[in-house]
């Protein structure tokens, strides 16, 4: 059922479809979840969310309204704002401590994006200048290869084998 459309999926559920209550599951059980323990930072709350979310939609599938636009991005909508109202129906008494505020920025995500930039620089720079400077005016400026040739006044043919050996050494030297 992976290829059937959402809309159908959803009128299927309606009818009592089981298997097509779990075709939705497969589809959207890791954006609900994994948005809900972003929130939580709680993995049994986050399932907590998930369960709630799924059981909506069992019992009332005509509640999701397709034309709105993507039911995954309106399931990730729900499951965020269930998280958070669980999180505002925690008890007083619980720690300032043990309540966790959802960032936007994930910094583990930053944190490896800034490593791999790095890298790259540092690679870039061990280019030669003409594969470099190339590189560049490619991927920094924007210009064509047709257009870096001309502003250079080498060959077409030379501009593209700098750019794609700059682009192997690149990989190669990302992947080891």
């Amino acid at each position: 059922m992976q290829n059937t459309e959402d809309g159908v999926l959803l009128a299927l559920v309606g009818q009592g479809d089981e298997g097509a209550m779990a075709a939705m599951f497969d589809r959207y059980s890791r954006v609900v979840y994994s948005v809900a323990l972003r929130v939580l930072r709680d993995p049994a709350a986050a399932e907590d969310v998930l369960q709630e979310v799924f059981m909506q939609i069992w019992r009332k599938p005509d509640a999701l309204v397709t034309n709105r636009g993507a039911i995954g991005a309106w399931l990730a909508v729900v499951s965020r704002n269930r998280s958070i109202d669980l999180l505002r129906r925690r008890k007083p008494t619980d720690s300032v401590d043990d309540v966790v505020l959802a960032s936007s920025t994930d910094l583990a995500v930053e944190s490896e994006r800034t490593l791999m930039i790095e890298r790259a620089r540092t690679i870039m720079v061990s280019l030669p200048v003409e594969q470099r400077k190339t590189l560049e005016m490619a991927f920094f400026d924007g210009l064509t290869h047709s257009e870096i040739a001309e502003t250079t006044g080498d060959p077409l043919g030379t501009v593209k084998t700098r750019i794609r050996t700059a682009l192997l050494v690149l990989r190669k030297a990302m992947h080891a």
